[in-house]
């Protein structure tokens, strides 16, 4: 019986560990969401195309999202470090998390894609920031 507590203990232990950096990374989703697609005046089909790219307007479909963000993911990924974002820190300080996470998408914005338009032009012209997201 102890052997099983003991188990039981290391997978919740195990569990908790892992779950904070995915809580950032939802927190930057949401946040992309929210500042992109939100609003009355956004182009309706860049919100479907949005919302179905969900996860993958940063990652490639079809691979390991830890390993594998797009040209636009590894551009977030330069401001934005999911480790700084610990979820007591998100909970405690939401509107100043929101605010760095902002100008984290803001500074990524700048940087250019592949095709040579910056991220932030291509998002403006509601067209999907990455050209090589997979989807």
């Amino acid at each position: 019986m102890r052997r099983v507590a003991v188990l039981f203990a290391v997978l919740v232990a195990s569990m908790w560990l892992t779950a904070s950096p995915s809580l950032a990374i939802s927190e930057f989703g949401k946040q992309w969401k929210n500042h992109y697609l939100g609003g009355d005046d956004v182009d309706k089909d860049f919100v479907k195309a949005g919302r179905k790219a969900g996860c993958y307007v940063c990652h490639v479909k079809g691979k390991e999202k830890k390993e594998a963000r797009n040209e636009y993911g590894e551009a977030v990924h330069k401001f934005l470090k999911g480790k700084d974002f610990p979820k007591d820190y998100i909970k405690e300080n939401p509107e100043e998390a929101k605010k760095k996470i902002l100008e984290g998408f803001k500074k990524a914005g700048e940087l250019k894609s592949k095709d040579e338009m910056k991220f932030a032009e291509k998002i403006k012209a509601n067209k999907l920031p990455a050209t090589d997201s997979g989807l």
